[in-house]
């Protein structure tokens, strides 16, 4: 029983459906410490999914998949910009927009643009290319997860280690830091807030759109309507949990992605294909649950 879960396809999966999270995660971790409450990441993974595909088709390579899921993610970054920091809209009002925003934009040009709806497949959709690393064959659990993955994979896990030097040590990380702890501060020292805000949000709208080129040109090669299926909500979970903190960040992403690659596997034993998706959202919840009572707890003993 326990060989039929714990494959070599298992271990394999944890990366794939991992990294997605994960690039979203930075994303948003990038805003938290900046000081902006997004919570528009389902929209900005959903509609960088659909510009992957769509530069994929047209451009007939999987790099300009990418760099057209960037620019879809730069687009939500400016209207959420224009919105909240120009016009000073309330972020969740504004997020919850994007949010529609992304879902009913994706919709609205799969159809008008290849007439099709709900699943869009053409072998003109370019997938991005896999590394193999020869040196990790006769290592099996390091062989499992770190080879035969797509380029962004690594870049998520690159970016974990980049972005916690970056917050800690180099100057616009701090600038950052700052802006979402002690506006006045960083007024004093002769830096916008604002400005600070908006590049954060294009940080985010960069690295949620390659979440979304992860799942439709990485994991599959296709367009499903809503196929970010709550990811962008996980992944909030998670920078709220941890505080906008990388490291942390990381290793609750993994517990995710384990969750949801033995959610597939359990389908095997007969279960209801809508129980076992809902696996990872209740893992949310009970994370959710246990830090809400361990805070609570402090909160208890540092006031006797």
């Amino acid at each position: 029983m326990i060989e039929d879960f714990l494959d070599p396809e298992f271990f394999s999966s944890i990366a794939r459906l991992t990294t997605p999270i994960l690039l979203a995660a930075l994303g948003g971790l990038i805003c938290h410490r900046a000081g902006v409450f997004n919570i528009a990441l389902e929209g900005f993974i959903l509609l960088g999914a659909f510009m992957a595909v769509l530069g994929s088709y047209i451009g007939d390579s999987a790099f300009w998949g990418a760099l057209s899921a960037i620019l879809g993610g730069i687009f939500l970054a400016l209207v959420f910009s224009e919105f909240h920091l120009r016009r000073r809209g309330d972020p969740i009002v504004v997020s919850i927009a994007i949010n529609l925003l992304g879902l009913g934009l994706s919709t609205y040009l799969l159809r008008s643009i290849f007439d099709v709806s709900g699943v869009f497949s053409h072998p003109n959709i370019h997938k991005l290319p896999t590394i193999n690393w020869p040196f990790l064959d006769s290592l099996w659990l390091l062989d499992l997860i770190f080879n035969d993955q797509s380029i962004l994979f690594y870049l998520a896990i690159l970016s974990v280690i980049a972005f916690h030097y970056f917050l800690k040590y180099h100057k616009i990380g701090l600038w950052i830091r700052v802006a979402g702890e002690n506006q006045e501060a960083l007024r004093s020292s002769g830096s916008n807030p604002v400005q600070v805000k908006f590049l954060a949000l294009l940080i985010c709208g960069i690295f949620c759109g390659l979440a979304g080129a992860q799942l439709s040109i990485s994991n599959v090669g296709l367009f499903v309507e809503n196929m970010s299926a709550g990811r962008g909500w996980i992944a909030v979970v998670v920078v709220l949990l941890c505080a906008g903190r990388p490291i942390p960040l990381f290793f609750l992403i993994i517990l995710f992605g384990v969750v949801d690659s033995l959610s597939l596997r359990i389908q095997g034993l007969g279960l209801p294909q809508q129980i076992t998706e809902m696996m990872p959202y209740i893992v949310s919840i009970l994370v959710l649950v246990f830090a809400s009572f361990r805070r609570f707890r402090f909160s208890s003993k540092t006031h006797l």
